[in-house]
């Protein structure tokens, strides 16, 4: 799901949030998205989590990345948090 905060948050303009089904899954998603965005667009990205691999936050200054395991997206639930009403601006 990609969020647009731009106007409403001073720290990125955009936030993707996603999931992969278990902790491996979710570094390894992590780990291959660093990889990406440092090869083809040469963003050294910085990320938290990954030790863990329930929750991975990637910043890559313009754009933050949640990849999350679906119970912690669930209890955390940013996209409700973020999301704009529809009928809204």
């Amino acid at each position: 799901m990609q969020i647009d905060l731009r106007g409403r948050s001073s720290v990125a303009d955009y936030m993707v949030i996603c999931s992969g089904r278990s902790s491996r899954q979710v570094g390894a998603i992590a780990e291959k998205l660093m990889e990406r965005l440092k090869e083809r667009f040469r963003i050294s990205a910085r990320s938290e989590g990954k030790e863990t691999g329930d929750w991975v936050l990637i910043d890559t200054g313009d754009v933050v990345v949640h990849i999350f395991r679906p119970e912690v997206r669930e209890f955390y639930q940013l996209e409700r948090m973020w999301q704009v009403p529809a009928g809204k601006p």
